[in-house]
């Protein structure tokens, strides 16, 4: 905020601020296309809660790991080496790009095939959920589709142009609550059951729009530039090295942590047998902690992962020049907003949770373990802008090994904890892990760039202006309460809505007066 005023009070104009400050307007559109997105996804979750209900969501969700293995693999480190390698040589961006495409198009084929072929074996010997086999083909079929659009939307993080990726955000979900709304409403009439077959079909139905859509934009919109002189052919075998070289540390990070990601999402319903649940019960709880409780939780870092993604090429470019003033302004911007938010978020959920569960979910251990987990989002926050300035500066090994050692505590707790003390034990378990993961990357980041590290303004301001909102919010409980006589989902919003705009306000008002001085 002190940037927007600094620069506005010299006479520079609106457009000339947002042009020169990419990450800022890149963010801004992110966040809002982000935001209407997790908006969106919250009406469409609420619609699946209440037709394939919390034991329906735990077992589509424990699909998700073979999906999270393949993307790994094919599309999410590729897109993140398209990114790096575009930010820093923007005149090879397209050949980077079909380069990238060609090689991913390519293994996510290979692995839909293999999937598909081994729909049976897969489900009973690693998901553990014989159920999960019909399921696992159509979760293939969506592989290729998200490789595609997700080297389209690294080429546009790149090169810094964010509206491609943004709205293909929107159209993925409005598409796939369109398809799936349209296919319940065809099952309720002829009287056939609502499976969780329709949430599998309807990922598959978003990832086709969403490449579809990335595709189009890219063949009518993309920035021109001139013909590589070799060809694709020729292109490809210089890139292709580079490319890779770049991608595969990534590829083999991010499938080291699916695969740790996957056995906590198999053995948690396991433990939860081992704690005294019938297979019916632990899917339920599943459910309810993954498509109930953690879709609040993240729901503010709408804002933390658009920021990520531009942070990445942002570093990178700054790097390649040298530009270390650039990198250590950006890391206490990042660092500062992240605890901004996650410090809200605590008084938020600490106060609402139980309201939000209740009244979205009709759900009380929703709402219990949205409370719980309300002391993760600074953390969580944290650890995502931190992480993905570590991976611009070419750190990948180093964040790899502080998210393994952060997995490895979770699946400790999930392994001792759970079949001790149910899922009390793994949310305490998460909390830890983000605690040092986020401890971790600050001290990694410490040691490479020298950054502004002020305790009194990003965590003693922020607390004490928290508290005063909620003492201002308390003292005018009753007031409001009587003025709304609405649903309880109304009341709490507005509820929110009051002591965000208490605390944001506070915040403006030290920043002005800050700037006055």
């Amino acid at each position: 905020m002190e940037y927007i005023v600094s620069i506005y009070s010299d006479g520079v104009p609106m457009t000339d601020f947002f042009k020169k400050h990419t990450l800022i307007t890149g963010t801004l559109l992110l966040t809002m296309t982000g935001f209407l997105t997790r908006v969106l996804g919250f009406f469409y979750r609420i619609f699946l809660s209440r037709t394939i209900g919390a034991e329906g969501l735990g077992l589509y969700n424990m699909v998700h790991p073979i999906f999270g293995i393949c993307f790994a693999l094919c599309a999410g480190s590729i897109q993140t080496a398209i990114s790096r390698f575009v930010a820093a040589n923007l005149s090879k961006g397209k050949a980077v790009f079909r380069t990238g495409l060609a090689i991913s198009l390519s293994i996510s084929i290979l692995l839909s095939f293999l999937i598909c072929q081994n729909a049976d074996f897969l489900a009973t010997n690693v998901l553990l959920e014989a159920r999960c086999a019909p399921l696992l083909p159509l979760m293939a079929l969506s592989v290729p589709f998200s490789a595609v659009h997700a080297c389209i939307n690294g080429y546009y993080y790149g090169i810094k142009k964010t509206k491609v990726p943004a709205f293909s955000q929107v159209v993925e979900q409005v598409i796939r609550m369109g398809a799936v709304f349209f296919i319940a409403n065809i099952l309720v009439e002829s009287g056939r059951e609502i499976t969780v077959h329709l949430a599998v079909l309807g990922h598959l139905t978003g990832e086709m729009a969403s490449c579809l859509y990335t595709i189009l934009a890219f063949s009518l919109f993309s920035p021109d530039s001139e013909k590589s002189p070799y060809g694709i052919l020729g292109d490809f075998k210089e890139m292709a090295s580079p490319l890779m070289t770049l991608a595969l540390p990534l590829m083999g990070n991010r499938l080291v942590l699916n695969i740790l990601a996957s056995a906590e999402a198999i053995w948690i319903p396991s433990c939860l047998n081992a704690f005294g649940l019938t297979d019916s019960e632990a899917f339920s709880i599943y459910g309810v902690l993954t498509g109930m409780a953690l879709p609040f939780i993240l729901f503010p870092s709408t804002i933390t992962n658009s920021m990520s993604v531009l942070l990445l090429p942002t570093v990178a470019e700054a790097q390649s020049v040298g530009n270390d003033s650039r990198i250590s302004s950006t890391i206490a911007m990042s660092l500062r907003y992240s605890l901004y938010m996650g410090i809200l978020c605590i008084g938020v959920f600490i106060l609402f949770g139980n309201e939000l569960g209740t009244s979205v979910f009709h759900n009380a251990d929703s709402g219990e373990y949205i409370t719980i987990l309300a002391w993760l989002c600074p953390f969580l926050y944290l650890a995502t802008t931190m992480g993905s300035i570590l991976n611009g500066l070419g750190r990948t090994t180093t964040t790899f090994v502080q998210n393994v050692c952060a997995m490895l505590i979770r699946l400790a707790f999930v392994l001792v904890g759970i079949p001790r003390f149910g899922m009390l034990a793994y949310l305490w378990g998460m909390l830890a892990s983000e605690l040092l993961l986020s401890s971790l990357h600050l001290i990694s980041l410490k040691k490479l760039v020298p950054f502004h590290w002020d305790p009194l303004n990003m965590l003693v301001k922020p607390a004490v202006f928290l508290v005063i909102s909620i003492g201002i919010y308390l003292a005018l409980f009753d007031l409001y309460r009587f003025k709304t006589g609405f649903s309880l989902f109304i009341e709490t919003g507005v509820h929110i809505l009051f002591l965000c705009g208490c605390y944001g306000g506070l915040l403006l008002l030290f920043h002005k007066k800050g700037h006055k001085l």
